[in-house]
């Protein structure tokens, strides 16, 4: 029989991810959609401790900001429609107070430099190779904040420029943790706004940059989640409606072949097990006040603390906190 489409076909790394991995995820939405599937999945990650970047450099700033252990002060701040906001932030990090501001930035990036040493893999999403930088003092912008675009100037990262600031960065996340693994990925939102010839070689410079990097150092690889989507789920109904961003079946897709490249058999058996509890999870009862519900909540209970015996290293506290709440009611 003819074949109807192009699959992409990702080897087998040597690099696994388990549950004992300690993972940090820095980049754009892509990145969080998978980050969250992790997350779920109760595997050991930090995703976006500055919130969704989209660009390389502001990535790198990022990472670079986590190796020195920066603590933001009120003069990093900029203050804008009774808000304070951080250029270097999402507007996740906003306040009206400066101090709650500063405070949510700096737990943020105190928790995520301290576990920095002894991170396993370490996941960066580009996004775009455009960076927008302040007109008043050139400094790199990672979030607009819907500021008036007269705030900004905009301009197309190279190639060499991403490979030059990634391989002093690479150069120094190795010499803090040795065995750190780095897996590059590119977003596969189109950023339509560009037009599609400036969002093609957007893309296609963030893929020949990397392909450099990979190629500079041991225990660097790429996932080709972009690749996925552009030539294997080659139609638009794997996209939402604005015909740009993935769907939930193609988010699912792409993150069934990352756990088929990176999670071993006994992985795979960990998720299983999980699974019944992350669908009672979902649940929502027609009778909450039934028998039939309470009893529901203390099977989940008992398949909890199952769960808890078979794998102690495993954080289960939110389940089991909302079934127990749940089933307090009927106390």
């Amino acid at each position: 029989m003819d074949k109807f489409r192009t699959e992409v076909i990702i080897p087998l790394s040597d690099y696994k991810i388990r549950h004992r991995s300690s993972i940090l995820f820095i980049g754009s939405c892509f990145t969080e959609n998978i980050g969250m599937k992790m997350q779920d999945y109760k595997f050991n990650v930090d995703i976006n401790p500055f919130g969704i970047v989209y660009n390389p450099l502001s990535a790198k700033q990022n990472l670079d900001a986590l190796i020195e252990g920066k603590v933001y002060k009120k003069s990093d701040l900029y203050h804008y429609t009774n808000r304070w906001i951080s250029f270097d932030h999402h507007s996740r990090f906003s306040y009206t107070d400066p101090q709650l501001c500063l405070e949510r930035i700096n737990q943020r990036i105190d928790h995520a430099s301290g576990k920095l040493p002894k991170t396993d893999f370490l996941i960066i999403t580009f996004g775009t190779s455009w960076i927008y930088r302040r007109a008043d003092s050139g400094k790199l912008v990672s979030n607009c904040h819907k500021l008036p675009s007269k705030f900004f100037r905009r301009e197309l990262l190279t190639t060499d420029t991403i490979v030059q600031n990634y391989t002093i960065l690479i150069t120094e996340l190795l010499k803090i943790n040795p065995r750190l693994r780095i897996i590059f990925t590119v977003s596969p939102v189109r950023h339509w706004k560009d037009g599609p010839v400036q969002n093609t070689i957007s893309k296609s410079t963030l893929v020949l940059a990397i392909h450099e990097l990979v190629e500079l150092f041991e225990g660097v690889e790429y996932f080709p989640a972009y690749e996925i989507a552009i030539d294997d789920l080659r139609d638009y109904r794997f996209y939402e409606a604005d015909m740009l961003h993935p769907n939930n079946q193609m988010t699912d897709y792409i993150w069934n072949k990352f756990c088929q490249a990176y999670f071993d058999d006994e992985t795979v058996k960990i998720m299983k097990d999980l699974e019944k509890m992350i669908n009672a999870m979902q649940h929502k009862p027609f009778h909450p006040d039934s028998l039939q519900y309470r009893d529901f909540l203390m099977k989940q209970m008992e398949y909890i603390q199952s769960l808890q015996k078979k794998y102690p290293y495993l954080d289960l506290s939110v389940e089991k906190n909302h079934f127990e709440n749940q089933y307090s009611k009927f106390l």
